[in-house]
């Protein structure tokens, strides 16, 4: 198993591991191999902006086993600080390299987020990609159920009972970290991968840009024109900026002296 906890490096508030996809992977079936369960977190810039302007999201990541680079802007802030980050590693790429890897390994997937009926045409499609699949379980849980304890506890509960590997949880970012949280303090065994827009993309309710536009960073501007009214703002106004100044502060820590 690659050694992943002994490379990483500080983006923000946030320590991003340096780690390719596969690395991922098999660090995840090795863990399952010794019945060791974990979180991970892929943190683009929007989650690395939101942890650095509150401490509370920066301690909630930071108790996660894995964070990956979700967003060029994280993995050249990391290279310009000089970690050599291998690649970014998506959550919705995740969703099938992690699918697959439980195929392989005899494991079940349960997935946990999107509107009524796409976390299971999300699970036909990853059944049909990867067969022998086991499919734990799904859920939508009902818009503002995180606001309710009875309704957070009645969806831990359904994955709680149906005992999956791995749990795909696609509620964004922080709520799907804190529901992650709770489920796993109930399945200690188990895998969680908070992934975002990952189950509704491997619905194809919506598609991702082409592999050009994501290898030099341009995957937001796809997004953008998909989603320009919930995400002009989140883009434009916050992120946009904050990256820059990340990758500046980047470039200083890595030329700063000894003592500074």
């Amino acid at each position: 198993m690659p050694d992943i906890s002994q490379a990483r490096v500080r983006v923000g508030a946030v320590d991003v591991w340096a780690v390719s996809e596969s690395g991922v992977a098999d660090h995840v079936t090795e863990a399952w191999r010794r019945a060791e369960g974990g979180a991970i977190v892929t943190a683009n810039v929007d989650i690395v902006r939101a942890a650095t302007r509150r401490p509370e999201l920066a301690e909630l990541i930071a108790a996660s086993e894995v964070v990956v680079a979700d967003g060029m802007p994280v993995v050249w802030a990391g290279r310009l600080a000089g970690v050599p980050v291998p690649e970014r590693v998506t959550g919705a790429s995740l969703v099938f390299t992690l699918a697959e890897a439980a195929a392989r390994e005899g494991r079940s997937v349960y997935l946990l987020g999107g509107d009524p009926g796409v976390p299971e045409k999300a699970a036909d499609v990853l059944r049909d990609k990867y067969p022998g699949l086991r499919i734990a379980g799904t859920d939508s849980p009902p818009f503002g159920f995180d606001t309710s304890a009875d309704a957070t506890a009645e969806a831990v509960a359904k994955v709680v009972e149906a005992k999956p590997d791995l749990v795909l949880v696609g509620l964004g970012f922080p709520k799907q970290e804190r529901l992650i949280g709770l489920l796993r303090a109930e399945l200690p065994r188990s895998w969680f991968l908070g992934c975002g827009a990952g189950i509704p993309m491997a619905a194809g309710e919506f598609r991702r840009a082409s592999g050009v536009v994501q290898k030099v960073g341009a995957e937001w501007l796809h997004r953008l024109a998909l989603e320009p009214r919930r995400l002009a703002e989140r883009y434009l106004r916050d992120d946009l900026p904050f990256a820059f100044r990340l990758l500046g502060g980047a470039l200083r820590t890595r030329f700063r002296r000894p003592g500074e």
